[in-house]
């Protein structure tokens, strides 16, 4: 059953102590895939270093390999990390159905809880722009707008908020020469990453 996006934010509120974020650990599949929906023949490459090797012409031990290189990923989300534990508990086939399919269903799952978690933190921050693409990617609800969003929404959005909170710091009154200069600085620069380094450091190193 599809979890509604009031569940998936309740579950990763409740997994927040425990899920180590990282935008890229989410965002990132195998190499080969163009929707975001990985290929049997990229979970292969792990293991082979062919990335056109389907799993079917993978040998039992191969396949076994593959996934407890999974299970040892600190990339690893929950899902995907109980769903490979269960396929190394059952049978051959029970491994293959893993790489071929149950990984990308777990994976879906993880990501969902993670852009869920994202959106339940912008919205205790107001961060506007990232709770409408977060709650847009979920209300979508499909592997590639989540996947989509975490690869590049998310950065994107969180670089609208960011200039929005530069421009409150220009307009205040109190507002200083040296840090007007460096708000300016990161505007005109206007890559997500000048945008976020103001925010998070170059503001307060002008004070230092």
């Amino acid at each position: 059953m599809r979890l509604s996006r009031t569940a998936l934010t309740v579950a990763a509120v409740a997994l927040t102590p425990t899920l180590l974020f990282a935008a890229p650990a989410f965002a990132t599949g195998p190499a080969g895939t163009s929707s975001g929906t990985p290929t049997a023949g990229a979970a292969a490459a792990s293991v082979t270093g062919d990335p056109s090797t389907p799993v079917s012409e993978m040998s039992d031990d191969d396949v076994r390999v593959a996934i407890l290189r999974i299970i040892a990923d600190p990339a690893t989300g929950r899902a995907v990390y109980a769903a490979a534990q269960a396929a190394m508990d059952g049978t051959s086939a029970d491994q293959r159905y893993f790489l071929e399919t149950g990984r990308w269903k777990a994976q879906f799952e993880d990501d969902r809880v993670a852009v869920a978690r994202i959106l339940f933190q912008a919205q205790q921050s107001h961060s506007r722009a990232v709770a409408r693409e977060a709650g847009a990617a979920l209300d979508a609800g499909t592997p590639e707008a989540v996947r989509t969003f975490l690869q590049t929404g998310y950065r994107l959005a969180r670089a609208e908020d960011d200039r929005v909170a530069i421009f409150r710091i220009l307009a205040d009154p109190a507002t200083g020469p040296a840090l007007r200069a460096a708000a300016e600085a990161a505007l005109d620069d206007g890559s997500p990453e000048a945008l976020r380094y103001f925010l998070e450091h170059g503001r307060y190193e002008v004070h230092a």
